[in-house]
């Protein structure tokens, strides 16, 4: 069959985007993975002169006039956008704006949309080593399921089966790991740490979560939920509650959502409030926020609640959790002065701060939270691998 030039007829949005508008602004291309099973892809073309056909499995840039012809061995397009992320290191959600996250939720959503197995080839031939120093259930499994949808593979760092049990440095094993993959994910117990070893690699590391310090693919995927919920993100109060000193995810999410018209609120026992350098940071963004001890005073304004569990690990004595394990418990009750269109998140894992008998309520969007992780770390992995 014949590859086609053709002039593609995109809808481009303004230039200012609305969080609810989900079309995609198209500057210039549109990306092209050839796969012999992928579907044909939905454009308006208008034939012109034949291109010479490119090998399977390959991925290229096309202008903004240009397409693939499709049929039953068509190619997978998806809208391109113009972003900065390329090969890029990933470590704090200081370092992404307005545009950027427009960016990445608009890719994101396309994936969540479209997603079919054995259609996406964008990162055939890459691969992906995960680095978890802590235990990790959600952002181990998405990152890979993320990486495998897009066609890539997986290299997997077990610290209890590696070379660091001889003495070896992080940094040294980061070294070598790099040459081995092309792109990484790392998680350690040590805030600052995953910080400090990108400095030694080229290629693009995501942090995925340093101790008490950050976490930013969860806030991504937090605020990519809140905007899927909800249906905006402005104009909205966000109550989180539970363990706000020692959570990374409401440390990163506190801060990303200083780009946007936001209330923050924070329920916390005393010994558990967030720590001044993230209210600091807030207050510095002129974004409302106020502390409270009884969640029931918060609940009437809340529009997401957000709850984290008391992270037993992070206390220095068994007696010092027991005390406050139970600080906050969400039950149907709790929900009754809730507002209708409320929604419930949590980063996950839980243990008994929300109630199982909430797992019904509509408004529970924890278990559709940690699938939009997915979807999230498919269009970052992408991005940063220059695929998209």
């Amino acid at each position: 069959k014949q590859w086609y030039q053709r002039r593609v007829a995109i809808t481009a949005g303004s230039d200012s985007f609305s969080d609810t508008d989900y079309k995609v602004g198209v500057a210039g291309g549109m990306v092209a993975a050839y796969s012999p099973k992928a579907a044909k892809p939905f454009v308006s073309p208008i034939a012109l002169e034949p291109l010479p056909r490119p090998p399977a499995g390959k991925v290229r840039l096309l202008s903004e006039t240009e397409a693939v012809d499709g049929g039953e061995e068509g190619a997978r397009l998806l809208p391109a956008v113009r972003h900065n992320l390329t090969n890029k290191h990933i470590l704090t959600v200081k370092q992404f704006d307005r545009t950027t996250l427009h960016q990445i939720f608009t890719i994101a959503h396309q994936f969540k949309r479209n997603l079919r197995p054995g259609i996406h080839t964008l990162a055939v031939g890459c691969v992906l080593a995960t680095m978890f120093f802590e235990p990790s259930t959600r952002t181990h499994l998405s990152f890979v399921s993320a990486i495998q949808r897009l066609g890539g593979s997986v290299l997997t760092l077990s610290p209890s089966e590696s070379s660091l049990l001889k003495g070896e440095s992080v940094e040294d094993t980061v070294r070598n790991i790099e040459g081995y993959c092309d792109i990484m994910v790392m998680r350690h117990p040590t805030p600052g740490l995953v910080k400090k070893a990108a400095r030694y690699v080229q290629k693009p590391l995501i942090n995925g979560g340093d101790g008490i310090g950050e976490h930013p693919t969860q806030a991504l995927l937090d605020v990519f939920t809140i905007r899927e919920e909800i249906g905006t993100v402005n104009g909205i109060t966000v109550t989180m509650v539970g363990d706000l000193k020692h959570g990374r995810t409401v440390h990163s999410l506190a801060r990303l959502l200083t780009l946007y018209n936001v209330k923050l609120q924070y329920v916390s026992p005393p010994e558990l409030v967030m720590p001044e350098e993230v209210t600091e940071y807030v207050r510095a963004k002129n974004i409302p926020q106020t502390s409270y001890k009884d969640l029931l005073e918060a609940m009437p304004t809340t529009d997401v609640l957000y709850v984290t569990r008391i992270q037993k690990e992070r206390f220095p004595s068994p007696e010092a959790y027991e005390k406050l394990k139970d600080s906050y418990l969400i039950t149907p009750e709790t929900l009754i002065k809730a507002k209708p269109g409320m929604i419930v998140m949590h980063p996950l894992p839980r243990v008994n701060e929300i109630s199982v008998e909430i797992d019904a309520d509509p408004r529970a969007a924890y278990f559709r939270q940690a699938e939009n992780g997915v979807y999230i770390r498919m269009a970052l992995l992408a991005m940063l691998l220059g695929r998209c």
